[in-house]
């Protein structure tokens, strides 16, 4: 090749394309995202290139020098982007996904305060309340057992809903 232009480089690039972004991924940790911006890079950079009558022997290898060469920026801006981070105070504030200790001790507390409702409730309303919610038994199912009506179940339910609710709340007060 005698002359290069960026014709060549883009058409060598068009066929080498699926290769060279695999070779981008690998380079870059498998970030396909930043692979194809690197490829994109690339594409850019080939087709800035003006005609010379210097001779590119392999287009192919000269593309994938150029790619390489961009990942190979692209890694280091990203190291010093990170080195600027790492003595940010906001790093440093990550929140814990685990509830604090406060949040342990009011949800222990609030159980135990449910757990003396549910114990204050009638047998009948206590156990449809449970069969409901822990359960998952329907109405009619819960009636059956009980031998009572659909509708006493729902009087039951409602009842021990209310009372439990007002513990709860009674118990916030303290």
């Amino acid at each position: 090749m005698a002359r290069q232009s960026a014709s060549v480089l883009i058409a060598s690039f068009q066929e080498n394309y699926e290769q060279l972004l695999r070779f981008l991924t690998r380079k870059l940790n498998g970030d396909s995202q930043r692979a194809a911006d690197v490829v994109q890079d690339t594409y850019l950079r080939l087709a800035k290139t003006p005609d010379t009558d210097d001779e590119i022997d392999n287009p192919r290898a000269y593309i994938y020098r150029v790619a390489g060469n961009l990942a190979i920026d692209q890694i280091r801006s990203d190291r010093r982007l990170s080195a600027l981070h790492d003595g940010d105070e906001g790093a440093l504030e990550i929140s814990d996904p685990k509830p604090g200790p406060e949040k342990i001790y009011l949800s222990r507390e609030q159980i135990m305060l449910l757990d003396r409702a549910l114990k204050e409730l009638p047998d009948n309303a206590r156990a449809a309340l449970l069969m409901f919610r822990v359960e998952g038994m329907s109405h009619t199912e819960i009636a059956d057992k009980l031998g009572v009506s659909n509708s006493m179940v729902a009087k039951y339910i409602g009842r021990a809903l209310r009372h439990c609710r007002d513990a709860l709340l009674a118990g916030d007060e303290k």
